[in-house]
């Protein structure tokens, strides 16, 4: 099924859904933004995995790293999919700043979220972040 969300809209869904799911760490909001059967290719350890297995990493993220924030650098929409880059930052357990980057692709079926791909680097301790962003 195609989506019928314009370009805006899925971009708009998009930073709505990391607003919740990450910064505001509401993990069961993958319930409503996802299709009941959604497609992680790239879910934790890389492997494939559906809601449940994205929904249990983000609990654990969110006990690893309670100060853990998302911001969005860069978004792009074109038909059914949205891709963006995006920094996650944290307070590591020693006080360090921490980060790492990420592209993600997002596909949309109807008004959800049917399939995700996933890059990221890896952690780097303070790599020129503030607190002021």
């Amino acid at each position: 099924m195609a989506t019928h969300l314009t370009p805006s809209q899925m971009k708009q869904f998009v930073r709505d859904h990391f607003e919740e799911f990450v910064n505001k760490r509401n993990a069961a909001v993958i319930h409503k933004n996802m299709t009941p059967d959604f497609y992680d290719h790239d879910g934790p350890g890389g492997k494939p995995t559906g809601v449940k297995g994205d929904e249990d990493m983000m609990l654990g993220l969110y006990k690893q790293m309670p100060d853990l924030r998302l911001t969005i650098e860069d978004m792009i929409a074109e038909g059914d999919k949205v891709v963006c880059r995006n920094i996650w930052r944290w307070t590591g357990p020693s006080g360090k700043k921490m980060q790492f980057h990420g592209f993600v692709l997002w596909r949309f079926e109807g008004d959800k979220i049917a399939e995700r791909w996933a890059t990221v680097t890896p952690p780097a301790e303070g790599a020129g972040w503030t607190d002021e962003r």
